[in-house]
């Protein structure tokens, strides 16, 4: 918006920047990671489809560990691994179905057990 602005009413980037309350660093600002985003997003897709039971932890540790991607697990990995939806279903613990208990024993007397 504050391109068009710029463009609009012929005023500086800092005044339009002021205008829309971002910073003029954010302003001038490209995003360098998308060509690594594709590489890690592919190198995961293959991962999980040949691996189908690997959950992120595993592809993770495959790609750091194994062909020595420098990428942080929060940063970039496991936000591409969210946009892809390769997250597993997390399986329900089953309960473990129990027998009714047998009612106790009421003493017939006193000072019995």
């Amino acid at each position: 918006m504050a391109c068009h602005y710029l463009e609009e009413r012929f005023i500086s980037i800092r005044r339009a920047c002021h205008i829309f309350n971002i910073s003029v660093t954010c302003y001038y600002h490209k995003s360098v990671a998308s060509d690594e985003n594709k590489l890690i997003a592919d190198l995961l897709i293959d991962l999980t489809q040949k691996n189908k039971n690997w959950g992120f932890g595993l592809c993770f540790l495959s790609l750091y560990n194994f062909l020595g991607l420098p990428y942080n697990h929060k940063r970039v990995v496991y936000r591409i691994y969210c946009d892809l939806e390769l997250n597993l279903r997390i399986k329900p613990k089953r309960r473990i179905k129990r027998d009714k208990p047998i009612p106790l024993a009421v003493p017939d007397s006193i000072n019995q057990s």
